[in-house]
């Protein structure tokens, strides 16, 4: 999804520059080895700046490993973690929702990367019409 990439920072950007959401955007990302140099990018790319985290509850972000990296970074970084299934509350859900009825809607694609195409096309709509992600994060019950 490399169209998806905010080439500003680590991850998918889908706010505005000034309130941005960034997703992890690689595959293997859900894994203690891949969140930690992407914190370390978010950490760079948001200098004296704290950062709100919201994660879903993957192995990689519970690891020993990580969890004891999380703890050395709480001058800067608060982690918030969803309920262990509750796709209401996540935003990215709400996300994934929109893209699949509209650009993925009735797409019997043979390949992943036959996906890519209209992945890329859903998020770079989205990332246009920012409204719609700050609207994914009310819905989780998240205001900005």
């Amino acid at each position: 999804m490399e169209a998806a990439v905010d080439r500003r920072g680590p991850g998918v950007s889908l706010g505005r520059p000034s309130d941005p959401l960034l997703l992890p955007n690689a595959p293997g990302s859900d894994t203690d080895a891949a969140l930690i140099p992407f914190l370390r990018d978010l950490k760079r790319h948001f200098p004296q700046q704290r950062v709100l985290l919201i994660w879903d509850g993957l192995s990689g972000q519970t690891s020993r490993v990580m969890t004891a990296y999380v703890a050395r970074q709480r001058a800067w970084l608060t982690v918030e973690r969803l309920p262990g299934y509750a796709p209401d509350l996540n935003p990215v859900e709400q996300l994934w929702g929109n893209v699949k009825t509209r650009e993925l809607a009735n797409v019997c694609a043979p390949s992943l990367a036959a996906l890519r195409p209209p992945l890329h096309a859903g998020f770079a709509r989205v990332r246009r019409q920012p409204h719609l992600a700050f609207a994914f994060l009310r819905h989780a019950g998240l205001e900005f």
